[in-house]
């Protein structure tokens, strides 16, 4: 059911996709030779006016073929028509994602709200406390960027590690001031996995660090902790009453964790790990919302999910993030339906909106991605477009099809790359 679901998502942000080229194509009067969902043979085929509709055999991609690279200014053609409508026919592709997106996180906000970035908690006599922060205050921008809701905090700490020292800009009774403080360093034994202390159900791995005790050992995001050093784990509040109890000191521990419905045990040792702590804790529970607000906070999710993409590419370029850690169309449907066998307990909504925020990801980073300038990609047309318009006379099309063709060669190597990784990751 996972699998069908992932192809579902898939298939409906590439027609959504596709969908904008062909519906602005059409708008400005150029001849569209086929729209097609999938890619390989086609299975199903029929010719309307001028255009041919395809449905192929691989679930994975499509295309609106428009003849863009073609040598060709008869009328009705796509280079017979002026610059600025081949931006926009260009343009729409990644725009009708992120409209898509909107849509799908208004329907989330309004079904489960959202996480306002509220402080909840600040520890007595921390540096934050006498910086003056307050449970109540709202955290407007964290470490210079701009935030709305509490996973954008998140985030920011998950990719580039929690900060030494926090600059704070807050928002208490209607005015905006600025906080600073130094983090309070903490020295303590870890293995290198968290979960979610207040989070019902079973005992689940949310993260795992590189390198750790925990990553060496071979564990996994969503393995299940049961046991350990022999005394049985039933969900994270039972993990947090036992760490609580039997804190890490350097020890060996013999931790007994579930995989696919397998139990297997594993001897770890701690490491003595440096961290830093905030000394205060803010919102990551979502709120209902009203329908202005869901309005409001559903362009936030959206403003979100692109930020995680610049975010994510950032740390690709330099060097953080390599192209292991990369996903693509397999990587995607295992990502689908391990989110849908954790869900499928809590009840169809709890599924449903889970889905749509996959949904959102996907919607998001396909049209980011898409306006990066590369070549073969959209934003690598609208660079030669905008060349175009800036100098007044066409790029030769034989030189632009060229540089794409390469493009399009080397994002071929790349996707049989990451479609090997996604693979190997499997088994």
């Amino acid at each position: 059911m996972g699998i069908l679901i992932a192809v579902l998502i898939l298939g409906l942000v590439i027609i959504v996709h596709e969908l904008g080229h062909f519906l602005l194509a059409k708008a400005n009067g150029i001849r569209v030779d086929e729209f097609s969902v999938g890619m390989g043979p086609r299975l199903l085929t029929t010719v309307k006016g001028e255009t041919r509709y395809s449905l192929k055999a691989i679930p994975f991609g499509g295309s609106c073929m428009m003849g863009e690279d073609e040598e060709d200014y008869t009328e009705g053609s796509f280079n017979s028509k002026s610059v600025w409508a081949r931006i926009s026919v260009i343009a729409a592709g990644p725009i009708f994602n992120f409209i898509l997106a909107l849509i799908g996180a208004l329907i989330v906000v309004s079904v489960m709200g959202s996480d306002p970035s509220t402080v909840t908690a600040v520890q007595e006599g921390s540096p934050a406390a006498e910086a003056g922060l307050q449970a109540g205050d709202r955290i407007v921008e964290y470490q210079g960027h701009h935030v709305s809701i509490g996973r954008e905090i998140n985030l920011k700490d998950a990719l580039f590690g929690v900060p030494e020292r926090y600059e704070l800009v807050i928002e208490r009774d209607g005015k905006k001031q600025k906080v600073t403080f130094d983090a309070v360093e903490i020295q303590q034994y870890l293995m290198g996995y968290s979960y979610y202390p207040d989070q019902e159900g079973a005992a689940t791995i949310a993260s795992i660090t590189q390198s750790s005790p925990a990553d060496q050992a071979g564990l996994e995001v969503g393995d299940e902790i049961v046991a350990i050093n022999g005394t049985q784990i039933g969900s994270n509040k039972e993990l947090s009453e036992y760490m609580e109890a039997h804190p890490w000191d350097g020890s060996e521990a013999s931790v007994t964790y579930r995989r696919d419905g397998l139990e297997y045990d594993i001897t770890l040792t701690p490491e003595m790990t440096t961290s830093y702590s905030s000394g205060f804790a803010y919102n990551l529970a979502r709120e209902e919302m009203s329908p202005v607000q869901s309005l409001k906070y559903g362009c936030i999710e959206v403003r979100f999910w692109i930020g995680s993409v610049f975010d994510s590419l950032k740390l690709l370029v330099t060097g953080h993030l390599g192209i292991n850690d990369m996903a693509g169309p397999v990587g995607i449907v295992q990502v689908v339906d391990d989110t849908y066998q954790e869900t499928k307990s809590d009840g169809i909504l709890i599924t449903v909106m889970s889905m749509m925020n996959i949904l959102i990801l996907i919607s998001a980073n396909l049209g980011v991605v898409n306006l990066l300038p590369l070549p073969a990609f959209d934003g690598g047309r609208l660079v030669f477009l905008i060349i175009e318009a800036i100098r007044r006379k066409p790029i030769n099309k034989n030189a632009e099809a060229m540089v794409h063709f390469v493009g399009m060669m080397l994002l071929m190597v790349l996707m049989v790359v990451i479609l090997f990784n996604d693979v190997r990751r499997l088994f």
